[in-house]
């Protein structure tokens, strides 16, 4: 259970690791390179002293022109004179320790906080600085109101960021039905952990009462059983794809009689069990056997 709008929105970029990097370049207009890779790493920064030092997310992305970056993304609700030094030092050690390039992210659900965040970070001589720190900041200023459901559809990461940012704001309240019309059509389980970051990221403000009135709908629509069935239609297609991928991935033939038995079975113990055999099986025959 997400417990604080903090943690909300940085989580959300755990969920989806590509979405920051969607964000960058479309809400910062940041022309950032193509990705490989990107995942979730371990966030502590610790030294070997006792000073602890921990980024609220940090991702790993590797890109096929420029290497690997490093996204260090904190959550920023409040102006706090202590983050700058620590920002600085965080850019420091990721780039002494891990040998990449280190981008600092920093995520305000307000705007003052995000003009604050935004400044220059200046070290050193102020004419000639030893380090400067310029954070990408992302907040109301340069996050659209998302209103449309294929926008939202389109990428659902940045609808959640969008509701959060303008919770405060006059459209808040059409930005949380289509989000919620959106959640209908994802598996249960997803659309439970978004919801959960989404009510978490609205804090106290009054968005979070419109948001918890929808979403006791939104449940009682995931316990219907005509749902239950329409999910499981949706998993099993899913599974039965995934089965098809491995298979073609590790260079076995698929005849379309294979194929039609894969994507007609609804049962999802046994889409488990072929799931689990495509990974290994030599020949199509070790699948079913």
């Amino acid at each position: 259970m997400v417990s604080s709008s903090h943690e909300a929105l940085h989580r959300i970029f755990q969920e989806d690791t590509g979405a920051i990097v969607r964000a960058l370049r479309q809400l910062l207009g940041v022309p950032f390179p193509e990705t490989g890779k990107a995942f979730v790493v371990s966030p502590d920064l610790t030294e070997i002293a006792p000073v602890e030092r921990r980024v609220d997310t940090l991702l790993q992305v590797e890109t096929e022109a420029d290497g690997t970056y490093l996204f260090a993304i904190e959550s920023q609700s409040r102006r706090d004179p202590q983050k700058p030094a620590a920002w600085a030092y965080y850019l420091s050690y990721m780039h002494a320790k891990f040998g990449h390039q280190p981008v600092l992210i920093v995520l305000c659900p307000d705007e003052t906080t995000a003009r604050w965040a935004a400044r220059p970070i200046t070290l050193g001589i102020p004419a000639h600085p030893s380090l400067t720190v310029r954070p990408l900041v992302l907040g109301p200023g340069n996050t659209p109101v998302v209103t449309d459901a294929k926008d939202v559809l389109r990428d659902l990461p940045i609808a959640i960021f969008s509701a959060i940012t303008h919770s405060k704001s006059e459209n808040a309240d059409a930005i949380l039905k289509t989000l919620a019309t959106a959640l209908n059509t994802l598996d249960p389980d997803q659309a439970t952990i978004y919801a959960e970051l989404v009510e978490a990221g609205l804090g106290n403000t009054p968005a979070r009462k419109i948001w918890s009135d929808l979403m006791s709908a939104l449940l009682n629509f995931f316990r219907s059983e005509h749902a239950q069935r329409a999910f499981a239609e949706v998993r099993a297609e899913r599974d039965a794809q995934n089965i098809l991928r491995i298979l073609k991935a590790r260079g076995l033939e698929v005849t379309a009689e294979t194929r039609e038995r894969i994507e007609s079975c609804q049962d999802m113990e046994v889409l488990g069990t072929w799931l689990d055999r495509a990974a290994t099986a030599s020949r199509i025959e070790d699948l079913f056997t």
